[in-house]
């Protein structure tokens, strides 16, 4: 293939208020010698998103800016937003990523490389995930750990097998293949638009490279506690299959490893000022039995690309998780979730 027939990349990032990432996100893609186009979609953002738009266009002549200004009946954000910037694309591969994902230098090339070596037709990675607070360092490891077990890279990457999953922060699928399967269109009322794209990508016979992709690219998915509450709440219950058996299964498990840890630990606190105690003793070393335990888990989060001591936050990230569980199938019994300032009936949807 020559240089001047090298298959090139439009990268399509749906923003909705997202100001506070959008630049990081344009840049990181504007480096990566295989984007032709850069095509951002602001879908009816009312924070400065606009604004740092307007800026970056004049830095960077590859970008496009697409203003959405109403959300068609029938369609939910996300897959609107996507659909419009792939009309406007004209790569032979479209790369879909979040706007609070973060690109690293060379990362597309090599990925688009990989997914030609392998004839793959959809690329999809799970970015690593930057996290500041104590939730997040809680929660999202583990959610990603408990996906891993519903979504095993293996097997989706398996012609034989008919699991198929992608992850909608980094998701590069040839133009031929996304157009054969009706495209976002064909998801327009998905909540879980990335996970069914993969279902009809694996289903007309294409070939997912589903792949850990801490390397690759990182992502902060929420700043904020509410964010990530309403966030997991509006996924959790589709990612579980709308099974409430499979929500209930892991809670149970979750809540069963964990309590015995945190009475242990609640009872070393109260006998520590009696030290000498047979009982402190005994407390101590079931608890230390106990947190070997999380030694698999740690294996499992390195792994993913997260730093083993993550594993440590077991103790706050469990009972949360459990928590964000059960909202999620509350959630769907009501049939509402929110997310970004709307409001989607999940009957619709369902």
């Amino acid at each position: 293939m020559t240089k001047d027939h090298l298959p090139v990349v439009s990268a399509i990032i749906p923003a909705r208020n997202e100001g506070l990432n959008i630049a990081r996100a344009v840049r990181s893609l504007a480096i990566q010698t295989d984007v032709r186009e850069i095509i951002v979609v602001d879908d009816q953002s009312q924070d400065q998103t606009p604004a740092i738009l307007a800026e970056l266009s004049r830095q960077y002549a590859k970008l496009r800016v697409l203003r959405l200004e109403r959300l068609p009946a029938g369609w939910l954000g996300k897959p609107h937003a996507a659909a419009a910037g792939a009309r406007l694309a004209s790569g032979d591969w479209l790369l879909f990523t979040d706007a609070d994902t973060e690109h690293r230098p060379a990362s597309l090339s090599e990925l688009r490389e990989r997914a030609e070596r392998e004839s793959a037709d959809l690329l999809s990675i799970s970015p690593g995930q930057r996290m500041e607070t104590w939730w997040e360092k809680g929660v999202i490891p583990l959610a990603y750990a408990q996906l891993a077990r519903l979504y095993r890279f293996d097997e989706v990457n398996d012609p034989r097998s008919p699991a198929a999953a992608a992850n909608g922060q980094y998701i590069l699928i040839r133009r031929n293949i996304y157009d054969a399967i009706g495209g976002h269109e064909a998801v327009r009322n998905e909540i879980l638009e990335d996970v069914e794209l993969a279902r009809r990508v694996k289903s007309a016979g294409g070939k997912i490279l589903f792949l850990p992709g801490a390397e690759w690219a990182e992502t902060r998915m929420y700043r904020t506690f509410e964010d990530m509450w309403r966030g997991w709440t509006k996924n959790l219950f589709l990612l579980y299959g709308r099974r409430s058996g499979n929500i209930l299964k892991t809670a149970l498990e979750l809540t069963l490893e964990w309590i015995p840890g945190a009475l242990l630990l609640g009872l070393d606190v109260a006998l520590w000022v009696n030290w000498r105690n047979w009982i402190f003793y005994a407390a101590t070393a079931c608890l230390l039995a106990h947190c070997a335990a999380l030694w698999t888990y740690s294996r499992q989060l390195r792994r993913l690309g997260f730093p083993a001591g993550l594993a440590f936050h077991f103790w706050v990230g469990a009972p949360l998780f459990v928590l964000l569980l059960i909202n999620s199938f509350k959630a769907y019994r009501r049939g509402v979730v929110e997310w970004k300032g709307r409001t989607y009936s999940v009957k619709e949807v369902a």
